[in-house]
C-alpha cells in the first residue's frame, strides 16, 4: 500500500435498493481516486439488489458482496467493516451517489492532516429520484467547522447523512464501529450521527468546503419512521450528557429544537399532516424563534386544509405519493444544475438573510465560541497536569 495512495474501503448496506445500488456503485468506481475496495452489504433484501451487485462483482474485481439476515443498517456497515482491508473507511448509502472528486479530495485533506485527524467530512446537495440536483443551502457551511467541534455537532448533525464522511480507520479501532443496540430498541435514525459523536469526542475533524455528495430525497417517502428517529436523539442525547455535563443547557435544548425541525419537515414532505403539527408544537416547546419564519404560516394553513380535505382527496389521491405524482404533471421542470454550478456559488457572497437566519447564524456563533472555550480550559487543565509532575 503506497502512503500517497492509500485503500479506501468503500462500504456500502443495502437493503431493497434494487432502484438505485446500479448508480451509487457507478458513482464509486467512476471516483478519480481508483485505490478503492468497494464491500455491498445485502442485509436480506427480497428485490434484485444481490443480483445487481453480482454484475457489477463480475466486471469490477474491487466490489465485493456479502449478505446478511436483515439486522439493520448499523449491523451491516460493522460486517463491511470487519471485512475492509483498507486504512481508511468511506461509508455511503445505496440510495447516494458520490461526484467524481469525492474520495480524491478528501484523502488529500486526510494526508494533509496528522493523526488527531479521524473524520474529513464535505458538503451534500439534495438529488430527487432520477438524480437530479435539487439544491441544498445550509448556512453552518458559513463556518466549516473544523478541528475540535463537540458541541458544535451536538446542537446539530452538520454532516447531513452517512455518506458523507471519509473515517481513519484507527480511529474506528479506537472509538468502535455504529451502535446496533438503536435498532434493537426500535430507535433507528441516529446510528450515523452516533458514530461521529463518539469520534468528535477524541478526534479532530476536518472538511473539504465543497459540494461532493448526492443525498436522495424519495418522493413522498413515508414518515412513520420519525417516531423511531425521535426516539434514536433522544437516546443518543441522554448519553451525551451524562459524559458531557460541561456543555451548557442552552446548547442540548437548541440541538432538540433543531431535530425536532427537521421532524416536522420531514413529516411535511411525506404528506403527515397531523405529525407535521405534532412536531411543530415540539419545536415552539424548545426554539420560539421558529415563529420568525414567514414561510411557517402557509405550511400551517396547508396541513389545516389537507386535514380536513383529507375525507374527499383519499377518493382521488389513495397517498401522498400519488398526490405528488399527479402535482408534477402540471409543472415545469425546473432548469437542471450541475455540480459545478453548485460549486462556483459558493464563491459569491451569502444571500441577504431573514430574521430567522439572523438567529441561525447567531447560534452558531455561540456555538463555536463554546468550543473554543471547552478546548482551552482542556488545554490549560493538561498544563497544570503536566506541571504538578
Amino acid at each position: 500500500m503506497s502512503f500517497q495512495s492509500p485503500l479506501v474501503s468503500v462500504i456500502i448496506p443495502a437493503y431493497n435498493t434494487e432502484s438505485y445500488i446500479g448508480p451509487a456503485l457507478e458513482s464509486v468506481l467512476s471516483q478519480t481516486y481508483q485505490n478503492i475496495e468497494v464491500l455491498v452489504v445485502d442485509d436480506g433484501s427480497q428485490d434484485r439488489t444481490a443480483e445487481i451487485v453480482e454484475s457489477f462483482v463480475q466486471r469490477d474485481p474491487r466490489v465485493q458482496l456479502l449478505r446478511q439476515k436483515n439486522a439493520g443498517v448499523a449491523a451491516a456497515r460493522n460486517l463491511a467493516i470487519a471485512h475492509a482491508q483498507g486504512e481508511y473507511i468511506a461509508p455511503i448509502d445505496a440510495d447516494d451517489v458520490w461526484y467524481p472528486q469525492k474520495l480524491e479530495k478528501q484523502v488529500q485533506c486526510m494526508l494533509r492532516s496528522g493523526p488527531e485527524v479521524g473524520l474529513v467530512y464535505t458538503w451534500s446537495v439534495h438529488i430527487d429520484e432520477a438524480g437530479a440536483i435539487i439544491g441544498k443551502y445550509n448556512l453552518e457551511r458559513a463556518y466549516k467547522p473544523e478541528g475540535s467541534i463537540y458541541p458544535i455537532l451536538v446542537y446539530s448533525n452538520f454532516l447531513d447523512n452517512a455518506s458523507n464522511p471519509l473515517i481513519r480507520r484507527t480511529c474506528l479501532d479506537r472509538v468502535g464501529g455504529f451502535n446496533p443496540e438503536l435498532r434493537a430498541q426500535n430507535a433507528q435514525g441516529c446510528e450515523d450521527w452516533e458514530l461521529y459523536l463518539r469520534i468528535a469526542d477524541a478526534y479532530e475533524f476536518r472538511v473539504v468546503p465543497e459540494f461532493l455528495v448526492g443525498y436522495r430525497q424519495l418522493l413522498g417517502s413515508m414518515a412513520s419512521n420519525c417516531r423511531a428517529m425521535a426516539k434514536s436523539y433522544q437516546l443518543v442525547i441522554a448519553e451525551v450528557r451524562t459524559r458531557h455535563a460541561e456543555i451548557p443547557p442552552t446548547i442540548y435544548r437548541w440541538s432538540r429544537g433543531c431535530f425536532y425541525h427537521y421532524l416536522m419537515g420531514k413529516s411535511y414532505k411525506s404528506g403527515a399532516h397531523w405529525h407535521t403539527l405534532e412536531w411543530l408544537a415540539l419545536t415552539l416547546k424548545d426554539d420560539l424563534s421558529l415563529l420568525l419564519r414567514p414561510g411557517l404560516y402557509p405550511m400551517i394553513l396547508t396541513c389545516l386544509l389537507k386535514i380536513a380535505a383529507k375525507p374527499v382527496t383519499s377518493l382521488i389521491w389513495p397517498d401522498h405519493r400519488s398526490w405528488l405524482k399527479f402535482r408534477q404533471r402540471f409543472r415545469l421542470p425546473p432548469r437542471p444544475l450541475t455540480i459545478e454550478e453548485i460549486n462556483n456559488q459558493e464563491t459569491k457572497p451569502l444571500p441577504i438573510l431573514k430574521p430567522y437566519d439572523w438567529v441561525l447564524l447567531w447560534r452558531w456563533t455561540k456555538a463555536m465560541k463554546i468550543c473554543q472555550q471547552l478546548v482551552s480550559t482542556k488545554s490549560k487543565k493538561l498544563q497544570e497536569l503536566l506541571l504538578s509532575h
